[in-house]
């Protein structure tokens, strides 16, 4: 069982009483325009969830998809993924509860599995796809020091169109813990 200790978030596997939580984020339309997928049922989430617990128990292990809680309380207000990708290469996703913006949490959360990912799993190149339009987490790979590497035109469609995403990428070697 993985638990992964940020400076204000926990990230920690999914369990399916985390279901009615989740509906905050995937639920609601202002967060998943910004994601790969459109806003999602009670039940689709229940199946998501199931299996992603079940993918968590698999070897070799092919993604980290982490419920992010609230380090004061353990709330669960997001979620961070790491999928495994190629030879020592990884996908970093995420979404926060729209209620949570803007008070540095999904930094902190990406912070915190870049450090496992560079880390514990031994990474060498991390990337992250993300909308144009969506200048949070634009800014928050910025800040950690990821390069944009160029745009993925019609990369994900979703919302009834097909969307680009700019790609960014983060090299072990660029890495430097606590620095970001």
């Amino acid at each position: 069982m993985v638990e992964l200790v940020g400076s204000t978030v926990v990230l920690r596997e999914f369990r399916m009483s985390d279901v009615d939580a989740t509906m905050a984020i995937v639920g609601d339309e202002r967060v998943t325009t910004t994601l790969s997928f459109d806003s999602l049922t009670r039940e689709q989430q229940s199946e998501r969830i199931a299996a992603t617990i079940q993918r968590a128990g698999e070897t070799p292990r092919t993604e980290y998809y982490l419920a992010a809680t609230l380090k004061s309380d353990g709330r669960l207000i997001g979620f961070g993924r790491l999928g495994l990708t190629g030879v020592r290469a990884a996908k970093l996703g995420g979404a926060l509860a729209a209620d949570h913006w803007g008070a540095g949490y999904a930094l902190d959360g990406a912070r915190t599995l870049l450090d496992f990912a560079f880390g514990d799993l031994d990474l060498h190149r991390v990337t992250a796809a993300i909308g144009p339009d969506n200048h949070a987490s634009i800014a928050a790979v910025t800040r950690l020091g990821f390069v944009y590497e160029g745009t993925l035109r019609d990369h994900v469609y979703t919302n009834q169109a097909w969307r680009d995403s700019r790609l960014y990428s983060m090299l072990a070697q660029d890495w430097t813990p606590d620095a970001h």
